[in-house]
């Protein structure tokens, strides 16, 4: 068994050894034997004792290898120990030779410095000397009048070093006294200028060729020369020459600056002063004049103020965009140009706009009431139009006149206030643009203010005011038309529709302004005095419905209706279906006209003017068993009626009278038992007793016995 193979294995697990070396021993015992049950220890032992010597010896054998290699592994220590001694004193070697080998070269950088300066110290006054020399001989031509000049400033080929000459020339000719070298003066200026020019339209050359290499030596020529601007304007004119061919300015703008800027970068030394001066010159030549030209006609302020703020913006737009380039320090360089530009417009536009936005929503009323075949009247709202109001009711309710309804016209519409809204926002729009940061707030509330002038004060309100005098008194006998509910409703949408403006366009405006809070108040103020008269509204029309109901009852409720001699079949009363249909074409009007809460409260509060018509109403009649009959059949009707509310507390007001008309019916002995039932109980006992007396068997029965039982048990 080969236990040096078993026992290098990872990882080596004694205990496994063994159990494993004691089965092996155990199965070839067994196996010898032939029995599966037999056990022998002995041989069990002889098998560990001969393999603990096998292992001893293969530790022996193991032991001398290790022992071998520890040897081999000491003697290569030490001869790597050697080698890096060796390496060690080379290194050392090599540093002493690297310092000496640097203090040798500093001292011939030294000297050869020393040299340096010395041989300049010698060469530059002889340079200057000599260049003095050249100068004085050139200068010496120029003293005579017409010459004789030195070659280099007639031959053309030699332009850049005449060029040279000539500017030196200048400098030393303006420090002489002029009146000794006047002459001399004249002649190099004059020489001076022929050479700029000639120098200017080399460059012009070189940039139609495209030579950039040529076009950066002469404009560095140049940049010595006084002249050096009209090289930047030639090549501003020559770069911009055909240029905006598009019949567009602003979508040329940018790619033209894109073209040339590369080009500046390579030719000038100063590209961003060229580029400033490159936008100027377009700012001030072709955009001036598109916009000029076409803010020229001021005879339509509409289309006048929609051109100023599509001009500005794309103006502005395109500074933003020509904000990459380099153009100086002047961080608001483009900034001031676009308002130089629009100066002059900008200081008259909010003017323009009130006057603008005051004619656009007159126009849009005016052309509202024509459509609608009205004049507009004055309304004065207070004592004296309420005094009329009560002298006009007296009037019809004498002569039997028509209360003048305008034929159900609300005099409202929402796409006259979407009209009146969106002129309004266009304006604030512009409002945003061209208004100075300081004065953009004011110029909102200025805005504010007329559309709460023609869209409020002389549509809404006036509305309002006409829907008031159209809603008949109460207690007519002609069925009133109520079309102040369609009022309500349209002025709920147009309410909605200026909100969602007000918080849209206005607040952005004035938001961290001391107008913020003037704006909310003045609209808080407006809101208040419109929900005051449709308030005023929904209660005359709540009347004017009650009133037609009470004498509608009053007229054709018969006493016969609830006291029948004969033995008719029980219905309701024709006055009572026509009370019901005539509240469900109102009810369902307030439906429409009204949502949510207010719905609800409305209804509420018909529900309960409505019930106590009837409730009094009720009190005028006496009944007889078949009467009471009737009178809970029409009990049964409003309540259909009043269904429709879907208000509980209005349903149970009517569950609550239909009991009580059921003490009409009930046997005598039986009228405590429902006097203390769950609806009456909680009643006041001197309603159940009023109720009971309207009995026709009131007194024949003996009912006071009764009552004087209820109020005994009170």
């Amino acid at each position: 068994m080969d236990f040096l193979a078993e026992m290098e294995q990872e990882p080596f697990n004694p205990s496994e050894f063994v159990e494993r070396l004691a089965w092996m021993t155990m199965g070839v015992s067994n196996l010898s034997s032939g029995s599966d049950d037999s056990f022998s220890a002995t041989g069990l032992l002889n098998n560990f004792e001969e393999t603990i010597k096998h292992l001893q010896v293969l530790q022996v054998r193991v032991q001398g290898k290790c022992d071998k290699l520890e040897t081999a592994c000491r003697e290569e220590e030490s001869k790597h120990w050697q080698k890096m001694a060796k390496l060690e004193e080379k290194n050392k070697a090599a540093v002493e030779a690297f310092h000496e080998l640097d203090s040798r070269i500093n001292s011939v950088a030294t000297k050869v410095v020393y040299l340096g300066d010395q041989l300049e110290n010698v060469n530059t006054p002889r340079s200057r000397a000599v260049e003095a020399q050249k100068l004085l001989t050139h200068f010496n031509g120029f003293i005579k009048p017409g010459g004789p000049f030195s070659p280099v400033f007639t031959d053309k080929e030699q332009l850049f070093e005449a060029a040279d000459i000539i500017q030196k020339l200048q400098l030393v000719a303006q420090e002489l006294p002029s009146a000794k070298f006047s002459g001399a003066q004249k002649q190099i200026a004059q020489k001076y200028d022929e050479i700029e020019r000639s120098l200017i339209e080399e460059f012009a050359k070189a940039q139609i060729k495209g030579d950039r290499a040529q076009m950066k030596h002469i404009a560095s020529i140049l940049s010595h020369f006084k002249g050096y601007s009209q090289c930047i304007d030639a090549f501003i004119e020559q770069s911009q020459a055909g240029a905006f061919s598009s019949g567009d300015v602003f979508l040329d703008v940018v790619p033209l600056c894109e073209r040339n800027a590369r080009e500046m970068k390579e030719v000038f030394h100063n590209p961003e002063q060229v580029m400033g001066k490159f936008i100027l010159n377009i700012f001030y030549g072709k955009l001036q004049g598109t916009i000029s030209s076409s803010l020229s006609d001021r005879s339509r302020p509409d289309a006048y103020l929609k051109r100023l703020h599509e001009l500005y913006s794309r103006t502005t737009k395109l500074s933003i965009d020509l904000a990459r380039y380099d153009t100086g320090n002047d961080h608001t360089f483009l900034s001031k140009l676009v308002k130089n530009i629009f100066q002059r417009y900008l200081e008259s536009y909010i003017s323009l706009e009130i006057r603008n936005l005051k004619e656009r929503s007159a126009s849009i009323l005016k052309k509202f009431y024509e459509y609608k075949n009205h004049q507009k009247k004055p309304i004065n709202a207070g004592g004296i139009q309420e005094l009329r109001r009560d002298l006009q009711a007296v009037i019809v309710a004498k002569t039997g006149a028509v209360w003048e309804t305008h034929g159900g016209e609300t005099f409202l519409s929402e796409q006259i206030a979407v009209g009146l809204l969106d002129e309004t926002k266009q304006a604030l729009i512009r409002c945003h643009s061209l208004s100075r940061s300081s004065e953009c707030a004011a110029n909102a509330v200025q805005i504010l203010d007329i559309l709460f002038q023609f869209l409020i004060d002389e549509f809404v309100d006036y509305a309002l005011e006409v829907g008031l005098q159209a809603i008949p008194p109460g207690e007519s006998k002609v069925q009133p038309e109520l079309h102040f509910f369609g009022v309500v409703r349209e002025v709920n949408a147009i309410i909605h529709l200026m909100d969602k403006l007000f918080h849209d366009s206005i607040i952005p405006l004035v938001v961290s302004t001391p107008k913020h809070g003037e704006c909310l108040q003045r609209k808080k103020t407006i809101s208040e005095q419109l929900e005051n008269k449709l308030e005023i509204g929904i209660d005359r029309s709540l009347s004017a419905i009650v009133g037609y109901v009470k004498v509608t009852l009053q007229s054709e409720q018969k006493k016969g209706d609830f006291k029948p001699e004969g033995d008719e079949a029980v219905i309701a009363s024709s006055a009572c279906i026509k009370v019901c249909r005539f509240v469900s074409v109102q009810t369902e009007r307030i439906r429409t006209s009204l949502d949510g809460k207010n719905q609800e409260a409305v209804l509420s509060e018909l529900g309960v003017r409505f019930h106590r018509v009837i409730y009094e109403h009720f009190y005028q009649f006496q009944y007889n068993s078949m009467g009471a009959l009737c009178a809970i059949c029409d009990v049964n009707e409003y309540k259909k009626c009043v269904l429709e509310f879907k208000v509980p507390m209005v349903t149970a007001l009517f569950d609550t009278l239909h009991a009580l008309c059921n003490l009409l019916l009930v046997l005598p002995e039986n009228l405590k038992q429902v006097c203390t039932g769950d609806q009456l109980a909680t009643l006041d006992r001197t309603i159940l007793s009023n109720f009971i007396q309207l009995r026709a068997d009131f007194k024949t029965a003996r009912l006071g016995n009764y009552l004087k039982t209820l109020s005994d048990d009170k």
